[in-house]
Formats: structure tokens, C-alpha cells, sequence
């Protein structure tokens, strides 16, 4: 009595379905592949022999698990290559399971291991490997008894044994002779081996984990033996029907008892002989509908369901093969492309047959489950739809031809406008499920061939996108099964509305997905029907691989097939019709320019029909309509005048007059409608382009959102550029010239900032004839509107726009020293303009969107390098030495500061003058070394954003003198930066520079200089001051200074002091403060009396009024006393008890007393108090009382209140009378 593996029901369910599933792995193994063979092999023999080893060390088991993880996820696409290798990897395994010595965690460990090989193998193939022979039933039934279910670690263990089990259930004997006598002693009695089985089948069914899964394929092997039915089947499925009956899928733990039973009912029925299972399916059927699982809102019970519904309608109808399907006679590939140049051949060996079944009787029970199965193609998940579409098919094939057809009929209602677009997908999942098994016959195509080229193209609006995409994807499988199911002759009457819809899809489709699938359905057609026309020549442009790129497919690849006369005009349509009025802006703007391009393909059909079409979609209320017509509009215009130009042939062949007048009228029709405001302006100002709308849409710029305000800035100064050259170049039109700019000009003080913006943009974009004699005009409003006042301070943009402004002029008008002022730009104008840049790379104007001086910071650097270009390139006697050399060192300073962007831009400038393949650009300071630091060769691959390969070059520019100070004053604020990468190698770059020089006095003594001087200039601006010290903090920690130590009084440390002291000086910001602090300790190293002022300076901080001051303070002069040799042994400890015992946050004359105590310990005068100001009315009544002065607000809050000045170390102190302070010699004590 041998137990078949395979299931009885589907023996003969579904040739047509095993064939396609053969070819389908056949194609994926013959297919080219990256691996060629289990490469691993040696060493994951080696790795499964030492799992005994690994076992103690954790860290050395998991990586040992990861390891071999890696290895098998490798072969995820490619799992057959395994195949050669899973015997013995499984012995080795099974070997640590099976030695009862093992413990127990190795046993566990080599699950771990099987779980993962079947994962990739998957466990069909990895299950026949398994021992099943009749002694391994009971040690596997005895490994359970050692299982947790609730032991969430071990779950592959419990997966593994079960599906050890299911194999085992398949020995060709009765169970009972493995039970022998189960009354071995009087009063014991032992549970059978199959009710143990079944047992251990329940209770894994209704658990959590993977072990579920297992369970099922367990029950589906176990149940249906012959001996088991028998007395087993109905009681489980009693068993297992109380329990879904008794379930919710509501509740987390009735979702996954209701999961364990379908996946059981499922399989019971999958692989159970139908004759066992026909008198329990309407129970099992009648139980399901009550269980009302499409109204769950559980995809996998939805779907559990759907499955379970198919199967039972499959044991209640007979498994046969329906006579009556079409059969198609020839599927050879050969013979499908030769059918082109051959003559046609014979239809079919078999279309229609007549159906000999027809009075066989039809359960009623199956009337239900085909109309579940309905319902189950319009579910929300693709899962749900997809299986329903798979039962609709298995179950037609065993229907007599009118049922069959009357199914194919309910699945064309799925196509119906008032559906979903679920149903809609669902719909072409089946269609292609019918015609894939010959089960949609040729009669119902006419039907059928409608819905499929309406699909091709469905897309619904759903607020701010669209859905569809899935069903164009599903309407493309359709087709491609099309191909494969039918003879040519039978889809020869639809073979131009196929064709033209699949190209379509393929080229303007908006998803990726849909324009592959659609190439592929085209390719499938070509091969197997021959009919397309010129299929072979569209494919090798329209691949697979080609339409991935969107911008390609509509401007390149559409032209090209557009040359074929059956696509033009269907290809034209359907932009006009679909694309032109798209929801997506990217989508009509290509649209609008594949139109141009397929105009000019069809000209007459353009001209008569789409032309009139797309003026009429103008005034459509519809704004995205509108917006697509307009450029359309534009784009067509534009194509049929080059195409008039090209032939010598006026433009009124193709636009009469009335297209012209239609094409004056859409400005004044939009505006007299107000179609100009609001949200839909945006849209439509691009998409115009008069003066008038020019000048507004420059003008309110402001009243637009942010996210399309460049787009339309640009849209209309591209569009004055165009207007002013072919309209405005006449002697006549002077006078509109001088008007425009003179306007152009006055909007530059406007108080808006994007009308400063945009109308210096504008003054950039007019032609070289406009700013005739007015360049100097012009010239000079731009300049004004670069310098930095009081009340355009955050413009930042109108700077950076001014900016480019003057650099397009200068591209435009051109540089001629002796040339005429107004006309070209001359020598003294050069001079301006470099002013005006270099001035502009200083602007570093922050405000709450943070740092908004680097934009005009990028576009000065970018005007500095093109101007230097046009110069050097047509007169370079005007860039003189002095400037040049201040270009190189603000580009070399902006290529060492802290933002990896604008760094990169400034490295690329710098690099571009000075390697710059025209003649050289005159007096660059040190060329010479420049060009050995910085080779061609070497920058080109240099990624100058990224801090680790900029920095390190950068430094090397401080052994140059020229850009020695610019370059520092770069580095001080990367170096004294926030971000850890920026930090870290500008101070790598720093310190390789310093370890240089530390032998080379004079170097050093230059250095230092140089970063004395750049400090003095930094003097309380905290832009750079703060930074400043905290990399003088790191240079004197690391001992970049130590040459200096041997000499006392040395004048860098004393100026240095002297410039700490000054950049604190009444200052409360809290990181300068705890900077200095850091910079005085490490001055303590320098001997003299320097050190003296710097302990006093750091007592003073000691009693500072900020509590966090003081905590500092201590906590870094404890540091400096372990670090430096600045105390006397016999003090020392003391000191650092003084240091470390006192509450420095707590009150001042506590922690005065302290302090007083360490300057007596180290020998430092106490701090004097400063005696308190008298009474301000008694000493100045003018400061108080009605005649004080009023002050106008506090300069933090910018407040416009009038309040009293009421002394000078108020925020409501008037700068207009200062008090006296008391100053003690000598030093001035602030705080104290």
C-alpha cells in the first residue's frame, strides 16, 4: 500500500498550467546567470564541521550563523545550484540531531542552519532529503517531546521536526504496526502513533510562529493516508471546523487559530483523493460562509480563504480536461517569425470542439464558490485577487462550455467605469488566466480585446496622485498571454489596436513597471504572432532596457517610432486625449514637447485636427488642462515654424489665420477670466509669455509658494530673452528699449525681495542691443543692489541674483579696454565689477534659515572665475596683479571653510584659473608651486566636498606666504567647526602642516604672525573669533607652540593674552568664554610673567557671575595643574583639593574666599572688588525721572518700546550717555 507524495486531485486538473509552470523554471534555469556553481562548497563544510567547536562562544556561533547566512542569501535567484550539495549538508547536520551525546543547544544550532537552507531551497525540494523510514517515526515523534511552543528561540527546531514528520507519514505501512501491544502493564496504556501525530498536528496549528505553516503540510501528508481517513479525517475536520466557527478574526488569537485551520483545510483538499473529500466540502463550504472572512480586514485569511473556496469547487467537480477549450496548434517561436515571409499557415489543429460534457450535471454548491470567487477579484490586495483569478481559471476548465462562458461573462462586468480599480485588476488577472489555459474562446475576443485596450490606459485621480498602475500592468499580462494562446489568424482583427495600445503603453506610460511589462507583451507578440507591424525594427530601440528612462521614452524613442505611419497618428491622440491633461506637471511638460516632435511627423493631421483641439482645451475650467494646452500650444506652434522654415514654405501652410488669432487671444482670455491668480497662476505664467505678463509675474514673485518660484522666475526671464530678441531689435523700438529698461531699473529698489530678484535677472537676460548705451546704467543699479544697508540686510537673494545679472552682461556685451563705456565693458569697469564680486565674498549674513550669505558667496566665486576667464581669454592686460592675487587667496579661503558644498565650488574655481586650457591666467601668486601641489592629473578624481581628501590638500597651501592668511582664516572656522568629519581633517591637515615647521624657527615665527594678524582682525566677530580659539586650544594642547617655551616673556604669547582678554571683555556668551578658559590653560606653559596674568586671568574667572562659568573654570584649571608643571610640589596637593573639594556654583562670597585662598597658594595679587556705582539719581538725575532720555528698544528683542534709561549695564541702556567706569590698575576687573 504505497502512499503517493503527489496530490490525487490535481493528477489531471491542469496540464495546460503544469506545462506553462515547466517552461516558466526551464527559462529561468537556462537563463544568464551571474553564478555558475555552489562556490562555497569547501567552506561551508568546513563551517558545518566545526558547529560543535563554536557552540561555547556565543559571539563565535553567531558569526558562524551569520556566515553561512551570507552564503546561502546568495543563491536566492539562483537555488537550483544547491541541489548537488543538500544531501550531504543535511547528513552533516542531521548527524549532531541524531547523536543522542549531542547537547541540546548544538541540536538547536543545526535547525538553525536546516531552517535557513530550506528558506532558499525552499522546503518541497528539501523534504524528500529528509530519513523517512519506518525507524525514524518514533525518534522524531520522541524529539518533540522535548519542545517548548511557547520558546520563541527555538521555532525553526520545531519547523524543521515537522516537516521531518510530514516525510515520515509517507511509509507504505498501517501505524498500527508500530504500536505493538499498548497494554504492556496493567493499568498503563500507551497513545498511539497516530494519535500522537495528530496530536502534535493540533496542537503546532493553532501557534504563532513558522511552526504553523509546517503543521498544515504535516496534516495534509498525515490526514489523507488511507488508513488515517478512516478513522482520523473526520473527527479533525470536526476538530478543525469548531474551531474556525468559534474563532474571530477580530481578536489576535482568533486570526491565528483561523490561519492554522484554512492553511489545513487548504492542503487537506489540495492533496486529498476527491472521493475522500467530496462528502465533507459542503460542510467545509457552508462553515466558511459563516465565517464571513471578506469582510476581515486580514489580508491572509482573505486570501486563506479565497484558496480553500477554489479548492472545494475543484472537489466538487470532476478533474478533467475540458474538451471544448481552444488549442493552439503550433507554439513554436521559429515558426511565429517566419510567418511574415512565409505564407499563413493552417489554423490551429483544434479551435472549438463541441462540448460532449455539456448535460453533465453541475453542483449547485459551485455556483456559490464561483461567485465568491468574483467577489474575491475585486478585493483591496493584489494577494487575494490574484489567487481568485487562479480559481476562476482552474474551475472553467471543468465547466461545460456554457457555464464557462456565462464565468467569462461575469469577469467582463468587472470592466465596468463604475468599479474600482481593484475590480479592474482583478478583472485582467482572470482574462489572462482564461486565455492562458484556452478558455476565453475566439468568440468572446471582440469583448474582451475593448476592456484590454481601455485597461492599457486606466488611470483614476486620487487627490494628489493616481491609481492604475497595477491594472495597465495586469492589461499588459493580458496580452502577452494573448500571444501565446492564439493563432495569428484569430487576433488578426485587432492586431492595430494591440499594436498602437502597446507601444503607447510602452513610450508615455508614467510608470516604469507599465512601459516594461508593455515592451515585454509587445516583444512576446512579435515573437509568437509575427503580425505587428514592423515589430522587430520598434523593438530593438523599445527594449526593456530603454524604456527604463522616462525622458527617453517620450522624446526619443517616440519620434522613432512615430516614423511609421500606423503609430503617428495613435500615438499623437493619445497625448492630446490622456497625457496633455495629465495630474502630473512632468508628464504634460513632456507631452507638450513629444507633440512638437510628432508634429512635425504629421504636419496635415496637426494642423486640421490637433491644433484647433488643444485651442479649445485652453479655456477648459480644468487647471491642469489648461496648463498642458497652453504649452502644448506653444510646442506645436514652434514645430510647425521650423518645419514651414526647413521646406521654404510660409507659416500659413500650416497655421491660418485663425490658429494665429486663437493663439493672441489664450493671454487676454486668461486674463479677463482671472485665471492668473491664485494656486492655478503658478501653472499658467509658465506657461505664457507676453510683456505684460513678464513684468507681473517679475513682480509679484513674492505672492508665489516657494516651491515653484525658481521654476517660474526662470520660465519668464527666459521668455523676456526671447520676446526682446525677436521683437525689440529694430532702430524703431529705442524707445521701448530705454522704457524697459528704465522700469527694469526702478523695480530694483522695490522693498520686496523677490521683485529685486527677479528683475535683475531679467536685466541679466536682455540681449546686447538693449543695453546699448545704458550698460553703465545698468552696471551701476546692479552694484547698488549687492551693497549690504541696514534694511535689506537678509536679502541675500537679490544679492546672489544681482550677481549672476552682472556676470551674464559681461558674457554678453563682451570686454574691450578702450572701448566705449555704454557699449562694451572697458578697463574702469573692470575694476567695478571685481570690486563688487570680492567685496560679496565677505557676506556671510545669517538668519533664521541659517548661513544665507554662501549663496551669494557660490554665485560671487562663480562670476569672479567666469569674468577672469573672459578676460584672460580676450584681454588679459586687465586683470592686474594685485587683484588677481586676491581672487586666488578668497577662492583658496572659501575652499578651506567648513560647508562641503560651497567648498567644493570654491576648490573647482580655484582649480579652473588656474589650470584653465585657454591661455593662463596672468599673475596667479606662486603658479608654479600651485601647479606641483595641485597637478591636473591628480585633482581631477578629487572629491573636494568631502572633508578627508580636501583638507589634507588645502593645508598644503599655508607654506605659501601669498595665501598663507586667507587660507587660515579659512581653517580656523572648519577647525573650530561643529561637524566631527569637517573637524577631524582640517585638523589632520593643520597639524601635518605644523609638524612640518616645528624645526624651521623662522616658519614658525611667520606662522604665528600671520595668525596673530588674523586674529586681531577677527577681534568680536564671533563668526570667526569663536572658532579661532577653540582651535588655538587644540594647537596648544598638542604642542604646536612648545619651540616657544623656552624663552620667557615671548612676544606671540603675550600678544596672544593680550587678544583673549580683549575678545572677552564684558562678554556673556558662554561658549566664547569657556574657549578662552581652554586657550589661557594652555598659555600657563609659557614661563614669566605671562604666566602670572594668566592665573590671574583665570581667578577672575574663577568668581565669575555665570555658576557654569565657574565650574569650568576649576574643572579645567584642575586638568592644567595635573597636565603643566606650573605648581610646587609641596602645594600641589592642596591646590587640587581646593580645586576639587569647593561647590564653584555656589554662592559669590563663598566661592570668593577660595579663590582668594589659591592666589595666595601660588603667589597671584587678589582680584580687587570694584566699589558699586552710587545712587544714579543722587550722582546724574537725569538718567531717572520724566527728563531720562528714552531709549527705543532692546537691541536683542528689536522691541519698538519707549522705556527709561536707567544705567549702562542695563539692556535699556541709551547709547547716547555713557557712565563713568571705575578702572583699577593693573588690570580693569569686571566681574569682581
Amino acid at each position: 500500500m504505497a502512499l503517493s507524495e503527489e496530490p490525487a486531485v490535481d493528477a489531471v486538473e491542469d496540464p495546460v498550467e503544469d506545462r506553462a509552470e515547466d517552461a516558466a523554471e526551464d527559462a529561468a534555469l537556462a537563463c544568464c546567470a551571474s553564478l555558475e556553481s555552489f562556490g562555497e562548497s569547501a567552506e561551508t563544510k568546513e563551517l558545518l564541521g566545526r558547529l560543535p567547536a563554536v557552540l561555547g562562544d556565543r559571539a563565535a556561533r553567531e558569526g558562524a550563523l551569520e556566515r553561512f547566512r551570507v552564503i546561502m542569501d546568495k543563491y536566492q535567484e539562483q537555488p537550483h545550484l544547491l541541489d548537488p550539495h543538500l544531501e550531504w549538508m543535511m547528513n552533516l547536520l542531521l548527524e549532531f540531531v541524531q547523536d543522542k551525546k549531542s547537547p541540546a543547544d548544538l541540536v538547536h544550532l543545526a535547525f538553525k542552519f536546516l531552517y535557513i537552507i530550506t528558506k532558499v531551497r525552499g522546503y518541497k525540494t528539501f523534504l524528500r532529503l529528509f530519513p523517512h523510514e519506518v525507524a525514524d517515526v518514533h525518534p522524531v515523534l520522541d524529539m518533540f517531546t522535548d519542545q517548548n511552543p511557547k520558546d520563541h528561540e527555538t521555532w525553526e527546531t520545531r519547523y524543521i521536526l515537522l516537516l521531518w514528520l510530514s516525510v515520515t507519514c509517507l511509509i507504505p505501512f498501517d501505524f498500527s504496526r508500530l504500536d505493538g501491544n499498548l497494554h504492556n502493564q496493567p493499568g498503563q496504556e500507551r497513545v498511539s502513533t497516530m494519535d500522537r501525530i495528530l496530536q502534535i498536528a493540533e496542537s503546532y496549528l493553532v501557534v504563532s510562529d513558522k511552526a504553523q505553516d509546517a503543521a498544515a503540510v504535516l496534516v495534509s501528508k498525515f490526514v489523507t493516508r488511507p488508513d488515517v481517513k478512516q478513522k482520523k479525517m473526520a473527527s479533525f475536520l470536526d476538530w478543525s471546523l469548531c474551531t474556525l466557527a468559534c474563532s474571530s478574526f477580530q481578536t489576535i488569537e482568533g486570526v491565528i487559530a483561523m490561519d492554522g485551520m484554512l492553511q489545513a483545510l487548504a492542503q487537506i483538499f489540495k492533496h486529498g483523493k476527491r472521493e475522500d473529500c467530496l462528502p465533507y466540502a459542503a460542510t467545509v463550504l457552508q462553515c466558511l460562509d459563516n465565517c464571513r472572512l471578506p469582510d476581515s480586514n486580514q489580508t491572509l485569511l482573505r486570501k486563506l480563504g479565497v484558496k480553500l473556496v477554489q479548492r472545494l469547487g475543484l472537489t466538487f467537480l470532476k478533474p478533467q480536461v475540458a474538451k471544448w477549450r481552444y488549442q493552439r496548434g503550433c507554439r513554436s517561436l521559429v515558426a511565429g517569425l517566419q510567418l511574415s515571409v512565409q505564407s499563413p499557415r493552417d489554423p490551429g489543429i483544434q479551435t472549438e470542439t463541441p462540448d460532449s460534457d455539456g448535460e453533465d450535471d453541475v453542483p449547485e454548491e459551485v455556483e456559490s464558490v464561483i461567485e465568491q470567487l468574483l467577489v474575491g477579484l475585486k478585493d483591496k490586495d493584489t494577494i487575494v485577487r490574484w489567487s481568485a483569478a487562479k480559481g476562476i481559471g482552474r474551475l472553467a476548465g471543468r465547466l461545460p462550455k456554457e457555464l464557462a462562458d456565462d464565468v467569462a461573462g461575469s469577469v467582463l462586468d468587472c470592466f465596468s467605469f463604475q468599479e474600482t480599480d481593484n475590480a479592474w485588476h482583478g478583472g485582467c488577472l482572470a482574462l489572462a488566466e482564461l486565455s492562458r489555459r484556452g478558455l476565453l474562446l475566439p468568440s468572446r475576443l471582440p469583448d474582451v480585446v475593448t476592456v484590454i485596450l481601455k485597461a492599457l490606459t486606466y488611470e483614476e485621480k486620487r487627490g494628489a496622485c493616481s491609481v492604475g498602475s497595477n491594472v495597465r500592468d495586469a492589461a499588459c499580462y493580458v496580452c502577452w498571454a494573448f500571444a501565446r494562446a492564439y493563432e495569428p489568424q484569430e487576433l488578426k482583427p485587432f492586431v492595430a489596436a494591440i499594436s498602437s495600445a502597446l507601444v503607447i503603453a510602452a513610450v508615455f506610460d508614467r510608470d516604469v513597471n507599465c512601459r516594461r511589462a508593455a515592451s515585454a507583451a509587445f516583444q512576446e507578440n512579435v515573437g509568437r504572432q509575427g503580425t505587428f507591424p514592423h515589430g522587430i525594427d520598434i523593438l530593438t530601440t523599445a527594449d526593456y532596457f530603454t524604456v527604463g528612462n522616462r525622458s527617453n521614452c517620450f522624446l526619443v524613442i517616440s519620434t522613432f517610432i512615430a516614423g511609421f505611419p500606423e503609430y503617428t497618428q495613435p500615438m499623437i491622440d493619445h497625448l492630446v486625449t490622456m497625457k496633455i491633461n495629465h495630474w502630473d506637471g512632468a508628464i504634460r511638460e513632456l507631452s507638450a514637447k513629444a507633440l512638437r516632435n510628432l508634429a512635425q511627423r504629421a504636419p496635415e493631421h496637426s494642423t486640421r485636427h490637433v491644433f484647433p483641439r488643444l485651442l479649445s482645451m485652453t479655456q477648459s475650467p480644468d487647471l491642469h488642462t489648461r496648463h498642458g494646452a497652453v504649452l502644448a500650444c506653444a510646442e506645436v506652434t514652434h514645430s510647425l515654424y521650423t518645419l514651414a522654415v526647413q521646406q521654404g514654405r510660409p507659416i500659413s501652410d500650416f497655421l491660418d489665420e485663425k490658429a494665429v488669432q486663437g493663439l493672441k487671444q489664450i493671454h487676454q482670455q486668461l486674463y479677463d477670466r482671472q485665471l492668473y491668480r491664485g494656486l492655478g497662476g503658478e501653472l499658467m505664467r509658465q506657461a505664457d509669455g507676453w510683456q505684460w505678463l513678464i513684468n507681473d509675474t517679475l513682480r509679484n514673485l513674492h505672492l508665489i509658494s516657494s516651491h515653484s518660484r525658481q521654476r517660474i522666475k526662470e520660465a519668464a526671464v527666459s521668455a523676456l530673452a526671447a520676446l526682446c530678441s525677436e521683437y525689440y531689435s529694430g532702430e524703431a523700438d529705442s524707445t521701448v528699449q530705454e522704457e524697459l529698461v528704465k522700469q527694469y531699473l526702478a523695480e530694483l529698489q522695490s522693498p520686496e525681495e523677490m521683485a529685486r530678484c527677479g528683475f535683475a535677472l531679467a536685466l541679466g537676460a536682455l540681449p546686447a542691443f538693449v543695453l546699448k548705451g545704458r550698460l553703465r546704467q545698468v552696471l551701476a543699479g546692479l552694484r547698488a543692489v549687492t551693497h549690504i544697508s541696514p534694511e535689506d540686510v537678509s536679502f541675500a537673494e537679490s544679492r546672489r541674483d544681482a550677481l549672476k545679472a552682472i556676470s551674464r552682461i559681461c558674457q554678453t556685451v563682451g570686454v574691450q579696454a578702450e572701448g566705449t563705456p555704454d557699449e562694451v565693458v572697458c578697463r574702469e569697469d573692470v575694476a567695478q565689477v571685481y570690486c563688487t564680486l570680492l567685496g560679496c565674498l565677505s557676506d556671510y549674513t545669517t538668519d533664521s534659515r541659517g548661513d544665507v550669505g554662501a549663496w551669494v558667496r557660490e554665485a560671487a566665486m562663480t562670476s569672479l572665475t567666469d569674468l577672469t576667464l573672459l578676460l584672460a581669454r580676450d584681454q588679459p592686460e586687465l586683470i592686474e596683479a594685485p587683484v588677481c592675487q586676491r581672487v586666488m587667496c578668497c577662492l583658496a579661503q572659501q575652499a578651506s571653510e567648513k560647508i562641503d558644498r560651497f567648498r567644493a565650488h570654491a576648490a573647482r574655481a580655484f582649480l579652473a584659473l588656474l589650470h584653465w586650457d585657454g591661455p593662463a591666467v596672468p599673475h596667479v601668486p606662486h603658479r608654479q608651486e600651485l601647479e606641483r601641489l595641485f597637478p591636473r592629473s591628480a585633482v581631477a578624481s578629487v572629491n573636494w566636498g568631502a572633508p578627508s581628501q580636501a583638507f589634507p590638500r588645502v593645508a598644503r597651501l599655508l607654506g605659501l606666504p601669498a595665501y598663507r592668511y586667507h587660507v587660515l582664516l579659512g581653517l580656523a572656522v572648519s577647525v573650530g567647526g561643529l561637524t566631527e568629519s569637517t573637524v577631524r581633517y582640517s585638523t589632520q591637515g593643520l597639524f601635518e602642516y605644523m609638524k612640518g615647521i616645528q624645526n624651521d624657527p623662522q616658519a614658525l615665527e611667520d606662522f604665528t604672525g600671520t595668525l596673530l594678524h588674523v586674529f586681531e582682525d577677527s577681534l568680536l566677530n564671533d563668526r570667526v573669533s569663536v572658532p579661532l580659539l577653540k582651535m588655538l586650544d587644540q594647537m596648544l594642547a598638542n604642542g604646536c607652540f612648545a619651540i616657544f617655551t623656552a624663552k620667557e616673556n615671548h612676544p606671540f604669547c603675550v600678544k596672544l593674552l593680550a587678544l583673549c582678554k580683549e575678545e572677552i571683555k564684558k562678554s556673556k556668551d558662554v561658549q566664547k568664554l569657556r574657549s578662552s578658559i581652554a586657550v589661557f590653560c594652555g598659555l600657563v606653559q609659557f614661563p614669566g610673567d605671562v604666566r602670572r596674568k594668566v592665573l590671574l586671568q583665570l581667578f577672575l574667572l574663577l568668581c565669575h557671575p555665570f555658576p557654569v562659568i565657574r565650574k569650568s573654570t576649576a574643572s579645567q584649571v584642575y586638568e592644567m595643574v595635573l597636565t603643566y608643571d606650573v605648581v610646587a610640589a609641596d602645594i600641589l596637593d592642596e591646590v587640587m583639593a581646593v580645586l576639587n573639594c569647593t561647590a564653584w556654583d555656589a554662592e559669590l562670597p563663598v566661592v570668593r574666599a577660595q579663590r582668594n585662598r589659591l592666589c595666595d597658594l601660588l603667589g597671584v595679587p587678589r582680584p580687587q572688588l570694584v566699589p558699586k556705582a552710587p545712587d544714579a539719581q543722587t550722582q546724574q538725575p537725569w538718567l531717572t525721572g520724566p527728563a531720562a532720555p528714552w531709549h527705543a528698544g532692546s537691541s536683542r528683542t528689536e522691541a519698538r518700546t519707549r522705556v527709561h534709561c536707567i544705567g549702562s549695564r542695563t539692556l535699556n541702556h541709551c547709547a547716547t550717555r555713557e557712565a563713568r567706569l571705575t578702572t583699577f590698575l593693573p588690570f580693569h576687573f569686571p566681574f569682581c
